[in-house]
């Protein structure tokens, strides 16, 4: 049960509430100060102080400073009049809870209004910030088309110098035209005397370039043709290779277990080159081996990752599916996935290979 604080200390002017109360120890962040118009309460437990003030106060300007073991309140007066004692006199149980819900509900209120009051100046702080950041842009916006226009306008005035130009250089082309054409239309006698000298020059300067050689005319001579071979006829070339040779003893000879295995290994090249399987492109060379891709499929069925093992005895199948154990171990990766046609429809595969186990255990 909280004790009630009694020795207390006020003071008043005609605006203003002077009230001291002791507390010892007491501190900000554990004290719980709640005042209103009429109505003034501090929680500090295991103590508690109330008071139904005598007149109302303007709880927005009134202050309380916390430390040195009490707490000091000011209180401003709504009216200039003195008071009679702090506390309303004769005041029974009903009417305090009445004075406590109402000023609870006015505190709720004045929360409300608090936070609308944030949230409206929040809006209005974000519409400010808004309409700035559209005159920025807008700003930005209005250089940009002024660069373009400059640009433009600069573009334009290039390409006319440019035409200009190239009229001013198609007038020149066309005179040197004329010019052409006037040395066209000198008279005959002219045209003769200058291909004359043309002919002239050129006999002189030929046999100058011909001195020295035979007088015969190179020009007349007849180019051989081009003698094409026949094709050659077809053949056959034999090739015969060295048989290869085991060292072991025969009673330690595994030559028919390496014999089946290059079998297997080349019926695995032949399906790698025949389709390109997009599943072994990311696998290296050593990892394109049916074997392999068993042993790894081992490990991931011991590891419960049983759709992983799937995959891996699939893509092993598909490189040789003359191996019973593949489907007996794929059938029991679906016997653990709960996909039961698919394990009845390998162990049928298996029993087509002449292949007899019982259960679906994981054979390694």
């Amino acid at each position: 049960m909280p004790l009630q604080v009694c020795g207390y200390s006020w003071q008043q002017t005609p605006t203003a509430v002077f009230l001291s109360l002791p507390l010892r120890g007491v501190c900000a962040r554990d004290a719980d100060v709640f005042c209103t118009e009429n109505y003034l309460k501090v929680n500090f437990p295991p103590f508690l102080f109330e008071a139904f003030l005598y007149a109302p106060i303007d709880d927005g300007s009134s202050k309380a400073k916390i430390g040195n073991d009490a707490i000091v309140f000011t209180l401003h007066k709504k009216e200039a009049v003195m008071w009679e004692s702090l506390s309303v006199s004769g005041v029974d149980k009903e009417m305090m809870q009445r004075i406590r819900e109402k000023s609870i509900l006015q505190a709720q209120e004045r929360a409300k209004e608090a936070t609308e009051a944030k949230a409206t100046a929040r809006r209005e702080d974000q519409k400010y910030t808004l309409n700035v950041m559209m005159k920025i842009e807008e700003e930005e916006r209005k250089q940009i088309e002024d660069m373009k226009e400059n640009e433009r306008r600069k573009a334009t005035k290039e390409l006319e110098a440019w035409k200009e130009h190239q009229r001013k250089a198609g007038g020149q082309e066309g005179a040197q035209g004329e010019e052409k054409a006037c040395c066209r239309e000198k008279p005959a006698g002219e045209r003769r005397k200058s291909e004359q000298k043309s002919l002239r020059g050129s006999w002189t300067w030929r046999p100058r370039a011909a001195a020295g050689r035979n007088s015969e005319n190179i020009f007349s001579e007849k180019l051989e043709e081009a003698h094409v071979p026949a094709p050659r006829e077809a053949g056959s070339i034999e090739v015969s290779f060295t048989p290869r040779a085991f060292p072991t003893a025969l009673r330690e000879s595994q030559a028919a277990w390496e014999e089946e295995w290059l079998h297997k290994q080349a019926q695995a090249q032949k399906v790698l080159n025949a389709d390109d399987v997009p599943e072994f492109r990311d696998l290296k060379e050593e990892e394109k081996s049916p074997e392999w891709l068993k042993e790894k499929g081992n490990k991931l069925f011991a590891t419960e990752n049983y759709l992983a093992a799937v995959n891996a005895y699939s893509l092993a199948i598909r490189l040789n599916n003359k191996l019973p154990l593949l489907y007996l171990n794929r059938a029991a990766c679906h016997l653990k996935l709960r996909n039961l046609h698919k394990a009845i429809e390998d162990s049928s595969k298996i029993r087509s290979h002449c292949v007899v186990q019982v259960g679906l255990e994981l054979t390694v």
